[in-house]
């Protein structure tokens, strides 16, 4: 089993307050998970966010932000990217979503955008939906 390094960014707001339930993270079990407050590290935009990540050897980044698919070039990211695709941030909307985001963790992950849909199944982007 993969033991991976995980950056948990939840950015929600305009205010770039962390609003989702932390305790998601408890369902990733095996894995060291961080949030970009614990990190003070909430106040940057997504591209440095990104390469920070990078830089500090996390593994993935995992995310609730929808924009990053239009936002980042899917093509030069320095790490993998996991979306949940989740209609709320509260945890009882995030949890459907842990197995799924474990059995990703478990493989092989290529520096591309991984968007995990409600229906359990995940897009492999390299570039944006059109």
């Amino acid at each position: 089993m993969w033991s991976r390094s995980i950056l948990n960014f939840w950015k929600g707001t305009r205010f770039n307050r962390v609003i989702v339930d932390r305790r998601f993270r408890k369902s990733l079990v095996g894995h060291d998970v961080q949030t970009t407050r614990e990190m003070k590290r909430e106040k940057l935009d997504n591209g440095v966010l990104l390469r920070t990540a990078a830089n500090h050897g996390f593994d993935v980044l995992l995310s609730i932000d929808k924009k990053i698919e239009h936002e980042q070039n899917l093509k030069t990211l320095p790490l993998p990217v996991i979306i949940l695709d989740s209609q709320s941030n509260a945890l009882p909307a995030l949890l459907p979503f842990a197995t799924i985001v474990l059995q990703l963790l478990q493989s092989a992950l290529d520096r591309i955008l991984y968007i995990v849909q409600p229906d359990g199944t995940t897009l492999h982007l390299k570039a944006p939906r059109s």
